[in-house]
Order: structure tokens, then C-alpha cells, then sequence
């Protein structure tokens, strides 16, 4: 199932799924099974700990939060493919970002982390009939599908890894 197969573009998902490619979702997803495929290690390296602004994350925050957010996306579709018709709360992605202490693990670590993470979603996914794909529920007070959750897990490593190009890679020429 591709984007176009969508019955209603989710709001505030929509940035993430605007930015996903129009293929398939379990080649979309395939696309970055590894963060190297999103941002090179030896640049997220070489970036370490610095921040654009104050208050924002570095590089091992960001692919803690690329990670968190993958799991939770997963779960939600999990239970909506399932057909559970139980309204799914939102998350704080700040309060996770503050406890997760993603400053006490290596990058190296964070980064075989999402390439498990992201094995496990393509499983998940690659679970689904065309039914299960698009079996719509409520998600942080949004209607939204599996099939539009796949494509959230695009396009959010997609959206942070072009914030980092464009506002964290400057850091490293000044």
C-alpha cells in the first residue's frame, strides 16, 4: 500500500507524511534500517554534543527520540490493526527527552538500537493485510491509520535529519 492508498491526510502527522516517499510502506520503511542512512556516523559523530540553539538536542538525543517516537508509533498500530477502538493518549516527547538519559550511552549504542527498533517495525508492519493497514482510530485525538503511522516513521527520521543538515552541520564549519 502506497500514500495515495490514504483515506484522509492526518493533521499535524501530515508534515511527516508529506515528506515520505510515495512508494510502498515496507520499501519506504526499508529506506533507513540503519540512522548511518540517515545521518553518516562519523558526521553525527564529529557533531557530539554541540546544539544550535539552547535548549535542543544533540546528536544522541535526537536518535533517542527517533526511537522512542518509532516504538510508540509501532505500538499504536499495533492496537489499531487489532481493531481496538481505545483513544491512545499523546506522549511528551520533552519529559522523555529529559529522562532518558540518552547523554550516558554512546552513539554507537544508539545507533544499533534503532537499526533493532526498525527491524522490528518492518516485522510488524510487514504483519499487516490491506484491512489491518487501514483500520482507523483515535491516536492523541486523531483519527489516523497503520498505514498512515508507517508513513509518520518515514518521515520523522526524514524531517530531524534535515534539521540536522541544515541547522546542526553549520556548527561544524564555524
Amino acid at each position: 500500500m502506497t500514500k495515495s492508498d490514504l483515506p484522509e491526510m492526518p493533521q499535524f502527522f501530515d508534515r511527516y507524511i508529506a515528506i515520505a516517499p510515495d512508494i510502498d510502506v515496507i520499501s519506504a520503511l526499508q529506506l533507513a534500517t540503519s540512522f548511518n542512512d540517515l545521518i553518516p556516523f562519523g558526521t553525527a559523530e564529529a557533531l557530539g554534543d554541540l546544539i544550535y540553539a539552547p535548549g535542543k538536542w544533540t546528536m544522541r538525543d535526537i536518535v533517542q527520540h527517533i526511537i522512542d517516537t518509532e516504538r510508540i508509533m509501532a505500538y499504536r498500530a499495533l492496537r489499531l490493526s487489532r481493531q481496538d477502538k481505545t483513544p491512545l493518549p499523546g506522549f511528551d516527547e520533552e519529559a522523555f527527552g529529559q529522562t532518558a538519559r540518552a547523554s550516558r550511552r554512546s552513539l554507537s549504542d544508539l545507533y544499533d538500537e534503532y537499526a533493532l527498533n526498525r527491524q522490528s517495525t518492518l516485522a510488524l508492519f510487514r504483519s499487516f493485510d490491506e484491512d489491518m493497514f487501514l483500520n482507523a482510530g483515535i491516536c492523541s485525538s486523531i483519527s489516523i491509520t497503520p498505514l498512515a503511522l508507517g508513513y509518520v516513521l518515514v518521515g520523522h527520521p526524514m524531517h530531524h535529519a534535515n534539521v540536522v543538515r541544515e541547522r546542526y552541520l553549520p556548527l561544524l564549519t564555524e
